[in-house]
């Protein structure tokens, strides 16, 4: 199982936001143990990974700094946009911004927890859901929004 860095290319988005492009050739384990192939992926400069290379353009355009929400996973699914001081939430198939004075509304992605029932009831440490009717007053609760959304859209 190998993972060799074939190239690195450093981009540099709006407000400095940047993000860098690296093209790994993959083998062994990692390469399903078939033919050996070259994948091409998009981390922050602390090498957490963002997606593809259309995704960080289109986050590195609008401003939005990825992060991740928990310091436990390795994938960014919230970021911070200092333009509209706003936090956004986003899987692959989303995304979502949220400021001060953002409202959760009735069937907001925001305020579902994306498990079946069962699973979170089994589990509600990671439940992140906002309640319905809950108002971003600071930065903090935005970016309670923003994680909530990337949760229920993952």
């Amino acid at each position: 199982m190998t993972r060799e860095l074939v190239r690195e290319r450093h981009f540099r988005g709006v407000l400095g936001v940047g993000y860098i492009l690296r093209t790994e050739h993959m083998t062994g384990e990692d390469a399903g143990f078939g033919p050996g192939f070259d994948i091409t992926s998009a981390v922050t400069r602390d090498g957490h990974y963002i997606g593809t290379s259309k995704w960080a353009y289109r986050l590195a355009k609008r401003g939005i700094i990825p992060k991740l929400a928990d310091p436990t996973r390795r994938v960014c699914s919230i970021g911070f946009c200092v333009a509209d001081l706003s936090w956004y939430g986003w899987s692959h198939r989303a995304i979502s911004g949220f400021s001060i004075g953002s409202v959760a509304k009735e069937g907001d992605s925001c305020t579902t927890s994306g498990f079946i029932d069962e699973y979170r009831d089994a589990h509600p440490e990671l439940d992140e859901r906002v309640p319905v009717g809950f108002e971003a007053h600071t930065l903090e609760d935005a970016k309670r929004m923003a994680i909530a959304f990337a949760e229920s859209v993952r």
